[in-house]
């Protein structure tokens, strides 16, 4: 199958997590991106990860999750032959993303006014911490320091405990998703007007839409959302120990908890509004403490979905990866052979799948400047070009 973004050439000026994931969804929808590092401080997201010797190596596994389907070129944008090259890139280019300090590149004459004379076709996004205005407009945040600003922290963890962050970096990725869709958006409006744009990304917003449900009760009669562990409005909503295992029960709707009460024998206390249940928490909460700690998390599964009332185990990672159900939806693609030092490379690829178009992954994560004279030859520059821009720090 043909790929979507196939012919979209984009140049990724972005580092750590949330902007390399936003190019990554782009290249694995067949864009050509061509990762540009700083020939002396590259990603930095190579050297973290579960591997020390790959971390050692710069091919982290926080950097190889999301490197496949790129190039690497090493570029000092701090030179005026880095940014001359840079400049002849976005010539040959549909679309550049960065997460820079908002200004930073500005000052060094690459900012969207600057490269949108250049090329008034161009797509530039921007990712941020706190965007492009406001008073916070200059600081600099990861995952967890906008898990902590967003209030999503403070809302976090068991009821009177220290505020806790979410295990995996949700704002980071979400940020990255965020920004795919809006490039998306962006190339889909220059197809129909034949104008590029301006596109940013900040990850405090992500976050705020992130919270929308909680956002919007507290704009509407000051409500707060606290520490509530695993509980929820509804006691058939919630983490229940089973006899061997935690287990996560979510009968949500009126229908559900009709259910979830029937395959249990407790009739009694099936409601019929949702305001009941809501009063009825306290005794419904003991029953189900009651009833789920009589078997093992195995027999409850078994029962529930047959009875379609959602619920799982609470389980590792290993168990998940392990799952039939997840080796079967191919979300995740494994390097084989070819992948030499990194055969048996395991990453995931994408949350959405296309009828009509390849979403995949088939080049393994590269070195940073693997791809230097490919890319600058494709340019014009000759050998002894290149061997003087790598003698000068220039690549």
């Amino acid at each position: 199958m043909p790929k979507v973004l196939e012919g979209i050439r984009v140049l990724d000026l972005t580092h750590v997590l949330a902007g390399p994931f936003g190019s990554y969804q782009l290249a694995v929808m067949g864009a050509e991106v061509i990762k540009i590092e700083a020939p002396d401080e590259p990603d930095q997201a190579r050297f973290q990860g579960s591997d020390h010797d790959l971390n050692d190596a710069g091919m982290g596994t926080a950097f190889l999750a999301q490197a496949s389907n790129k190039q690497s070129i090493t570029l000092n944008l701090k030179s005026d032959a880095g940014r001359h090259i840079l400049r002849q890139l976005v010539l040959t280019a549909d679309l550049l993303i960065e997460n820079y300090r908002p200004g930073a590149l500005d000052a060094l004459g690459l900012g969207y006014a600057d490269l949108a004379t250049l090329k008034p076709e161009l797509i530039y996004c921007s990712i941020s911490a706190f965007g492009s205005t406001g008073p916070k407009r200059e600081l600099t945040a990861y995952d967890g320091v906008i898990q902590a600003y967003s209030g999503m922290m403070a809302m976090t963890g068991e009821p009177g405990s220290s505020p806790v962050k979410c295990g995996a970096p949700v704002v980071d990725y979400a940020t990255g998703t965020t920004a795919a869709a809006a490039i998306l958006a962006a190339l889909l409006h220059r197809t129909k007007h034949g104008r590029g744009q301006f596109v940013e990304v900040a990850m405090s917003d992500v976050a705020l839409i992130l919270c929308s449900s909680h956002l919007t009760g507290h704009l509407w009669n000051g409500w707060h959302p606290e520490q509530k562990g695993n509980r929820y409005p509804f006691a058939t909503i919630g983490c229940y120990q089973a006899a061997d295992a935690p287990l996560m029960i979510s009968a949500s709707n009126l229908r559900q908890q009709r259910r979830l009460w029937e395959v249990l024998g407790r009739t009694d206390l099936i409601k019929q509004n949702n305001r009941e249940r809501i009063t009825g928490h306290a005794a419904e909460a003991g029953a189900l403490r009651e009833i789920i700690a009589t078997k093992p998390v195995e027999y409850w599964e078994q029962v529930l979905h047959a009875a379609r009332v959602p619920a799982s185990r609470v389980q590792r990672m290993e168990a998940m990866v392990a799952d039939e159900h997840v080796k079967g939806r191919k979300v995740l693609h494994r390097f084989d052979e070819q992948a030499g030092a990194l055969e048996g490379l395991t990453v995931p690829v994408a949350g959405f799948r296309l009828s009509a178009c390849d979403v995949g992954v088939s080049t393994l994560p590269q070195a940073a400047g693997a791809q230097n004279e490919q890319v600058l030859k494709s340019l014009g520059y000759l050998d002894g070009d290149i061997e003087s821009m790598r003698a000068d720090g220039i690549i």
